[in-house]
């Protein structure tokens, strides 16, 4: 069945709160929309069924959201809000776009620690800002490692950091991860970022071989 015309991705992408005076960004107060009296309990037979079989989310405890988001202010940027709705964006994309009605309407089925609705622009507006601030984040982890700020070491340190957070919240969505899958892809993140590293130096000293140790990095001259 086609989704309703609400339920398409949207053409144009809802800008994303402006941050507040600590650079955080604010809570939205508009997209919940609770019961009308406050203690309606869902109709199980209105929940859809692919709502009612979606399985993320469920090793972590209901009522839990500022838990969830101090864990990830501390060591991401984004929030709770902005990972489980990007997650469910993901998950809940058609042929004609992501059903953001559905998702919006169903938020407190799909993830435990969400207590309200919310409207398909307010899921718009929390996916738009979850990638936003990944492009960012990108740009600045890619200048530091390419700028020279930090040693080899200091680099890997970095990443196997970068790399324990990302596993954890894929865990907690309900992704096993094999400890051969784990170490295969630290090896190759390590390995790409090596090689960053190296293509990054020529770069910045415009030559084919390291300048302190006379390793040529095989950059094919321009």
């Amino acid at each position: 069945m086609t989704p309703p015309p609400e339920d398409e991705e949207p053409t144009r992408v809802v800008s994303p709160h402006e941050p507040d005076e600590s650079g955080e960004e604010s809570e939205p107060e508009e997209p919940q929309s609770p019961s009308p009296d406050g203690s309606e309990a869902t109709d199980p037979a209105a929940v859809p069924e692919d709502v009612r079989k979606y399985e993320r989310f469920t090793k972590i405890e209901s009522g839990t959201y500022d838990r969830a988001n101090e864990f990830l202010r501390e060591r991401t940027y984004i929030t709770a809000r902005e990972w489980a709705i990007a997650r469910l964006c993901a998950d809940f994309r058609t042929e004609t776009g992501v059903e953001m009605t559905k998702i919006g309407e169903n938020l407190p089925e799909l993830v435990p620690f969400m207590t309200d609705t919310y409207t398909p622009q307010a899921v718009n507006q929390a996916r738009a800002s979850f990638e936003e601030k990944v492009r960012k984040a990108g740009a600045t982890f890619l200048y530091g490692a390419m700028s020279d700020f930090f040693t080899a070491e200091e680099l890997d340190d970095v990443m196997y950091e970068s790399t324990e957070v990302a596993k954890f919240l894929l865990e907690v969505e309900g992704v096993d991860l094999a400890v051969e899958e784990e170490m295969a892809a630290e090896d190759r993140i390590s390995t790409v970022m090596r090689e960053v590293r190296e293509h990054s130096a020529a770069l910045r000293h415009d030559e084919v071989c390291c300048p302190e140790c006379g390793h040529e990095f095989g950059v094919d001259e321009k």
